[in-house]
């Protein structure tokens, strides 16, 4: 015991020691955290920079040095590599961006330093490719696939969301229609959903307002791939009548709904995302089944090389059509962008229009918004 005491301080001095002398050497050109240029010409694989570079904060295995033997108090939002819940969910440009500019250029922590003139963008990129291999499951569907959210067409990536979505009749009957939609992942490829929609209406020129029909769901990923770009997932769920169908505000009617959702992305950042499916009451008397099918076509644009905030306009094509005799397909046009508003992107707005096409009569043009918080990247005042 008495020699313990003695060799845990020294364990603790040269850690200190050690990490004090890598972070001055990486600090030569003034300011903190930032690497000396051309300080690793040598080195090649992503496995050979992390060893040189990394290993001293993050560890051999990816989940970071013991605190016992740390130079530092770790922040809440230190990695594990070896967390595949937490790496699959972050992009590559992501990480290349911390690793380039530092923490902070993503509301990180600052002391994670910058490697921008350290490194070159190919190094950087072989150590990205390296903090891969630390998720040893390979069936999780990777943050790339995760596509931009549009107005109405559901992707097909599980998320860690929550999204406030209004819609606001700028043609026809005044009315604003608005929904607070909570989505949670579980397990690898398990998605729950609740969706709970507002209405107000102005009827003869008095205002009603109240809960329109609620959906609870699970969404499951049934394949993705990012060598090809593509994932598909199925819905299963129920919209419970809780809302008035006097005032027009719910069906009356039990409804099971289905869907499946497929997702395209392209090396060029061009992508589409399709969705069919089927809204089935279980009282046939008190509302129509229908048919849906919604596609929408975007494209990536990301600023300062693909590493800073990110636009995505997009056109949705939005088709519904009741299986009744008679009846019709209505289609609407939604041109809108999306657009990253915090520094680490897990705070996202949306504007757009929604046309109609097709039988236009009693159908209103909508002003259309919505703003978006993944709070698995961290909370609504982290990341700024």
């Amino acid at each position: 015991m008495d020699m313990a005491r003695p060799l845990l301080r020294f364990a603790r001095w040269m850690a200190t020691a050690t990490a004090t002398a890598l972070l001055v050497a990486l600090n030569v050109n003034g300011g903190f955290g930032q690497a000396r240029v051309s300080s690793f010409p040598q080195l090649k694989t992503g496995d050979q920079i992390y060893h040189a570079a990394c290993v001293s904060c993050h560890g051999e295995d990816g989940r970071g040095m013991p605190t016992l033997i740390s130079a530092f108090r770790k922040p809440s939002s230190f990695p594990d590599f070896t967390r595949c819940d937490q790496t699959t969910a972050e992009l590559d440009s992501a990480y290349k961006g911390v690793i380039t500019h530092g923490g902070p250029y993503q509301g990180f922590s600052q002391i994670m330093p910058a490697f921008g003139e350290a490194l070159t963008s190919g190094q950087v990129d072989e150590v990205v490719h390296y903090l891969r291999h630390f998720c040893r499951n390979p069936h999780w569907p990777r943050a790339e696939l995760n596509l931009p959210l549009a107005f109405v067409t559901e992707k097909a990536y599980p998320e860690d969301e929550e999204v406030i979505m209004s819609a606001v009749n700028a043609r026809g009957t005044p009315g604003v229609t608005s929904q607070v939609i909570h989505e949670q992942r579980f397990g690898v490829k398990n998605q729950i959903e609740v969706d709970v929609p507002f209405d107000f209406q102005d009827e003869n020129h008095t205002w009603y307002g109240g809960v329109g029909d609620a959906t609870l769901g699970i969404k499951r990923v049934m394949f993705s791939s990012l060598h090809t770009g593509s994932i598909m997932s199925l819905f299963g769920g129920v919209i419970v009548p809780s809302g008035n169908k006097f005032r027009g505000f719910g069906s009356g009617a039990t409804t099971f709904e289905t869907f499946a959702a497929y997702d395209q992305l392209f090396k060029t950042q061009t992508f589409f995302e399709t969705q069919f499916g089927a809204d089935l009451p279980r009282h046939t008397n008190l509302a129509p089944q229908s048919l849906f099918f919604n596609t929408a076509i975007g494209q990536n644009i990301a600023a300062d090389h693909g590493l800073g905030r990110l636009w995505s306009p997009m056109v949705e094509f939005v088709s519904t059509r009741d299986l009744a005799n008679g009846a019709k397909m209505d289609w609407d046009v939604i041109p809108q962008m999306e657009v990253s508003i915090s520094p680490r992107q897990h705070i996202r707005g949306a504007l757009g229009v929604r046309f109609p096409a097709t039988n236009t009569v009693g159908r209103p043009v909508q002003l259309m918004m919505y703003l978006l918080w993944d709070w698995q990247d961290g909370g609504l005042t982290k990341g700024w």
